[in-house]
């Protein structure tokens, strides 16, 4: 049996004027970006316009992405601006797609 190497990301998605912050988890984050942008799926992103990415976390677990997701929803706003700002003060879209 052949193991596969799965790769999930937690991230961060602001909208324009960055009043706003999602957190989500997923396995493909070409086509996640792509649902959000396009508003393919309805709820937050949608109604906030969060199409930004603006931090990014990889780990090769789905229990540990959710648990990281959890962690994260679980903060303060100022904690996750400050997470936002270690990595990408100028809060710049970081995705390659």
């Amino acid at each position: 049996m052949s193991t596969k190497n799965h790769c999930y990301h937690v991230y961060m998605l602001t909208n324009r004027t960055h009043r706003v912050l999602y957190i989500g988890v997923t396995n493909n984050l070409e086509r996640r970006l792509y649902e959000h942008r396009q508003g393919l799926t309805p709820g937050f992103t949608t109604t906030y316009r969060c199409h930004k990415l603006v931090w990014l976390e990889e780990t090769s677990s789905i229990e540990d992405a959710i648990r990281r997701e959890k962690q994260l929803k679980a903060g303060s706003r100022q904690r996750k601006n400050a997470l936002v700002d270690s990595l990408n003060p100028e809060w710049h879209e970081i995705s390659p797609y």
